[in-house]
């Protein structure tokens, strides 16, 4: 008898989300259905307004629905609370802003190894993780340099180092390209593909950008709180 195939990594159904009251009520999720398999990259794509931000942060567990389910490998997420809610999103997420959201004056190091401080990780694991996560983008050099002395594009392999850090499955990224240069977001493209690729980690992107959306496995549009299409790469 054949074994039933895993559940989605990720899956929403009937995500509503609303902000505010009566004649200041604004629908920001209307219905979204949405399954996210292991190993999958996905581009969440639509108009500014469209909701797919909102999608991203209760995705990743920053936001709970109005109404509707968010399962994780199964698991309804409403049954996360406290202590469990944050581990899980620690420990399963790696997030990749347009904003770098680093500490200025704070090393690289300092700022790559964040998460591990907050999970009570020890120093010593703390400082073999994170160097090899530094390794891993071609950033160990810049170890013991302050966040403010990179160039954006090094901020960003900073960023992605520091989402890397906790072995996560899931890597959102918003807009990871939007305050770099073409050439310098092409290089970032490809270190989140390869991540995708050779660590098997889900890649859950945000964007206007079409050609970028065009590398993902699969793009899903939102207009007006609602998916209207789901698109395979031709790729």
């Amino acid at each position: 008898m054949a074994s039933e195939p895993p559940p989605p990594l990720l899956s929403v159904t009937d995500l509503h989300k609303s902000y505010g009251r009566g004649s200041a009520r604004f629908d920001a999720l209307r219905g979204v259905s949405l399954d996210i398999h292991r190993g999958e990259s996905i581009a969440v794509v639509g108009k500014s307004g469209s909701g797919k931000s909102t999608l991203m942060h209760l995705l990743a567990l920053m936001d709970a629905p109005t109404h509707g389910t968010v399962r994780i490998d199964g698991v309804d997420a409403a049954t996360l609370r406290g202590r469990r809610l944050n581990a899980t999103r620690n420990k399963m997420f790696g997030f990749v802003f347009q904003q770098f959201f680093l500490t200025p004056t704070a090393s690289v190091f300092d700022n790559v190894v964040l998460p591990l401080k907050i999970a009570g990780v020890g120093r010593g694991e703390r400082s073999r993780r994170g160097l090899a996560a530094l390794a891993e983008l071609d950033m160990a050099d810049k170890a013991r340099n302050k966040a403010t002395a990179l160039s954006g594009g090094q901020k960003q392999r900073a960023v992605i180092a520091r989402a890397l850090v906790n072995d996560p499955q899931v890597i959102f990224a918003d807009e990871p390209t939007g305050n770099l240069d073409s050439a310098t977001g092409a290089v970032v493209e490809d270190i989140l593909f390869r991540l995708n690729r050779e660590h098997g980690i889900t890649l859950i992107v945000v964007t206007h950008d079409e050609d970028l959306a065009a590398r993902c496995d699969r793009r899903v549009q939102i207009r007006d709180g609602l998916v209207v299409s789901e698109e395979r790469s031709a790729a």
